[in-house]
């Protein structure tokens, strides 16, 4: 009885769980509810067992259903795999890779894998986005772009995968005659909620309402890190930025680094990931380019 179990099965009997009624499930799925009832009644026969307690108003899963839901997930998950990368490979090299880039993201380490790409896919346009927080990743959601790589953004949403990149350190800075640079030892998260904090603005609506590494009340939004980065020198505020891009300016004296109270949700630095759309993985040219990025942290 069970070889006959279908993925359809498992995907009916994931929406009912997730919807929590047949006939929510039925209207994901574009299904009528008699249909969703009659393919779980089925799934149930076959397993031997009751998937769902239809007692009370509405279907709750059993103790049973719990226990192969996740199960069914992981299923469905590799299905969904193994037919996104047969259609990847049955698409063949890419005709042009498009890839959002977070702005934290070494341009050095960037600049060389470009350079490498270029090599090895001459025939190949690489289109690039270079943006901040949800800004990189909705070039990747409105189909823009395959790859997204992102680190100021700890969030990955749902429907993505994602794998890791490289860390990439980051520093609290301040002009040398800004108040904070007087501070001796380290600088309370009061004192520096007194003082102006620059940081960089989300273009997308992915972050609304939400902000990352903010400490004072006192903001000002800046749409692109090269005027942050001139703002600060500048004495405009305090902000956080990755080392890379300030190692010069503090070995010459033009910024200079303070040690900020660690705040519990905000560590000293960017994870760098690469993400993309679960059912449209890298093709030949985009699994390259990820895997090259990949290599610098070894």
């Amino acid at each position: 009885m069970l070889d006959g179990m279908s993925m359809d099965q498992l995907r009916t009997f994931i929406a009912a769980a997730d919807e929590g009624s047949f006939s929510a499930a039925g209207r994901k799925l574009r299904r009528a509810q008699s249909v969703v009832s009659h393919t779980l009644a089925n799934l149930e026969m076959q397993v031997g067992f009751a998937l769902f307690d239809r007692s009370g108003r509405y279907p709750q899963l059993t103790e049973a259903g719990r226990a192969l839901l996740e199960e069914a997930r992981a299923a469905a998950s590799c299905m969904d795999a193994f037919k996104a990368r047969a259609r990847t490979l049955a698409e063949g090299l890419e005709p042009e890779l498009a890839v959002a880039v977070d702005v934290m993201f070494p341009i050095a380490t960037l600049t060389e894998a470009v350079q490498d790409f270029h090599r090895r896919f001459p025939s190949t346009p690489l289109r690039l986005y270079v943006e901040a927080l949800g800004a990189v990743v909705q070039p990747l959601l409105d189909g823009q772009c395959r790859i997204a790589v992102i680190g100021s953004l700890p969030e990955v949403p749902k429907n993505c995968a994602s794998e890791y990149l490289l860390g990439v350190p980051a520093v609290t800075v301040v002009a040398p005659g800004h108040p904070l640079a007087r501070v001796k030892g380290m600088v309370k998260r009061a004192a520096a909620a007194k003082e102006v904090q620059l940081v960089l603005t989300d273009r997308s609506t992915l972050t609304s309402g939400r902000d990352y590494g903010v400490y004072s009340p006192q903001v000002w939004r800046l749409a692109d890190l090269g005027a942050k980065h001139a703002f600060l020198r500048a004495g405009l505020g305090w902000g956080h930025m990755p080392l890379h891009m300030v190692e010069d300016d503090l070995a010459r004296g033009a910024l200079v680094r303070i040690q900020l109270e660690a705040h519990p949700l905000h560590g000293g630095g960017f994870s760098m990931h690469a993400i993309f759309l679960k059912d449209q993985p890298p093709g030949p040219a985009g699994r390259w380019f990820v895997d090259r990025l990949k290599s610098e942290s070894v």
